[in-house]
């Protein structure tokens, strides 16, 4: 169940010709995955000191060059042969980070009690995806609640005013995607020896 994640190779299509510019100008990854943060943070402060729904068009503008963002900054490094170790350190930092700075917008609108569960139930599928990723499983991705379905509740909560409720959606749905992630993990790890994924047990 990948969900908007699915539109993945179609986003990365549409973005070709800046990726292709970003190459020409010798642009850093890092610079794109630290881009990606400050417009998460900048659509925080604009759903928390802007009415609904007069804030949603800037807050959608600004998450989907956030996601724009999170797309590029893997693409070009693979495209200029620019892939480390150090830089898939920052990705995932950068992408967590993001994240949360998103959601800090609530804290302007939503009781911080709510705002902190849905933070931090957010970052459950990522980790299951990494633990999954270090015990030799493929890294998953996607739905029903990813990254990319976060962002379009908080446009929604942007568009309607509905922060409560849209909390409510990405704390749920996003430990329900860390279940379903970690269930899918599961059956992939089931039949391989220790050895296989670097166990010290």
């Amino acid at each position: 169940m990948n969900g908007l994640y699915a539109l993945k190779p179609w986003y990365a299509d549409r973005l070709a010709g800046v990726r292709a510019a970003l190459v020409r100008r010798q642009v850093s990854p890092d610079a794109l995955t630290w881009a990606g943060v400050l417009c998460a943070g900048a659509a925080a402060v604009a759903l928390g000191l802007l009415p609904a729904p007069w804030s949603a068009l800037l807050v959608a503008v600004l998450l989907a060059a956030r996601l724009a963002f999170a797309n590029l900054d893997g693409a070009l490094a693979r495209d200029t042969g620019r892939c480390t170790r150090r830089g898939a350190v920052v990705n995932e930092l950068g992408d967590r980070l993001a994240d949360l700075a998103m959601l800090a917008g609530f804290l302007f609108v939503a009781p911080v009690w709510l705002v902190a569960c849905a933070a931090l139930a957010a970052t459950g599928p990522s980790w299951v995806a990494l633990a999954g990723a270090a015990a030799g499983a493929p890294r998953r991705n996607g739905g029903p609640v990813g990254k990319t379905e976060r962002c379009a509740l908080v446009v929604l909560a942007a568009a309607t005013g509905w922060y409560v409720p849209v909390l409510g959606i990405v704390a749920v749905g996003s430990l329900v995607t860390a279940g379903v992630r970690l269930a899918w993990m599961w059956r992939e790890l089931a039949d391989r020896p220790a050895a296989a994924v670097g166990s010290t047990r």
